[in-house]
């Protein structure tokens, strides 16, 4: 049985997510985390019948409960710190927030490494979502010229998404683009053009009733192709690849990358 917790029990991703781990049978729910339903059991905080109880931190769920794996859907500003604390407790994390850039995962690695404790890391555990990474991955093989668009609702905060970031690393470890007009040529302000995300641009969008959209597009001579996953209002998607990365986070030390890691590596 692999004892779980889970930070951010009170968020938008964590009910289906809980009811999936209670339900399973080679899972238990055994904490929670969440500073606004900190003292609750989880049921009460939940609705979820599993016993436990929610902490106000990682740190502390983790020294009051015998836990294996620790899965963070929490915030930009929070889940470094819960990651910091887990590897302390060599307790295996599965990330689901995002915030996290490339130089926080080689020092994560570094430290996960050290301490015999597994990550799986995803800007989105969709199934489709990392179809489309993968897919991605195929062409910019083949092709040249690239950029991403990055849609979310006006109320996430981090630029850009962990999911576009994540699609643009899997993108420049195959190659980068080959660049359009270089900054200093370009006439007006230069944040127009977007940020650069291992060589690639990414234009950010925040507006209502986008949930998380990231779109590639390719453009070549004449041609263009465009691939796009689109998350509904729902956070059923990311249950089964949250699940699978639960199951199988304990098998390399370090951090893997996106839930392509398992799927397809």
């Amino acid at each position: 049985m692999t004892n779980v917790c889970f930070a951010g029990v009170t968020g938008w991703t964590a009910p289906p997510i809980l009811a999936a781990v209670h339900a399973a049978d080679d899972l238990a729910l055994v904490a929670g985390v969440s500073r606004s339903a900190a003292g609750l059991t989880l049921e009460e905080a939940t609705g979820v019948a599993a016993p436990g109880r929610v902490h106000a931190s990682v740190g502390e769920a983790l020294a009051a409960t015998e836990v294996d794996v620790l899965v963070d859907y929490t915030s930009a500003t929070a889940v470094k710190a819960d990651v910091l604390a887990a590897i302390a407790a060599g307790v295996h994390v599965v990330v689901g927030s995002s915030g996290l850039g490339a130089e926080d995962y080689r020092e994560l690695d570094e430290l996960a490494r050290a301490a015999g404790v597994g990550i799986v890391a995803a800007g989105n555990f969709s199934v489709m979502a990392a179809v489309l990474n993968r897919a991605a991955a195929i062409a910019a093989g083949r092709l040249e010229h690239w950029e991403v668009v990055d849609y979310a609702s006006d109320t996430k905060a981090d630029v850009p998404s962990g999911t576009a970031r994540e699609l643009a690393e899997a993108m420049g470890e195959v190659r980068r683009p080959v660049p359009g007009l270089p900054d200093e040529q370009v006439h007006g302000p230069i944040e127009a053009r977007g940020t650069e995300v291992a060589g690639t641009r990414v234009h950010s969008v925040r507006l209502p009733s986008f949930v998380v959209s990231t779109e590639v597009v390719f453009a070549g001579s004449g041609e263009r192709l465009v691939m796009r996953h689109d998350a509904g209002p729902s956070p059923e998607p990311y249950v089964d690849g949250t699940l699978l990365a639960v199951r199988r986070v304990a098998e390399v030390a370090g951090v893997r990358r996106g839930l392509g890691s398992l799927l397809f590596d």
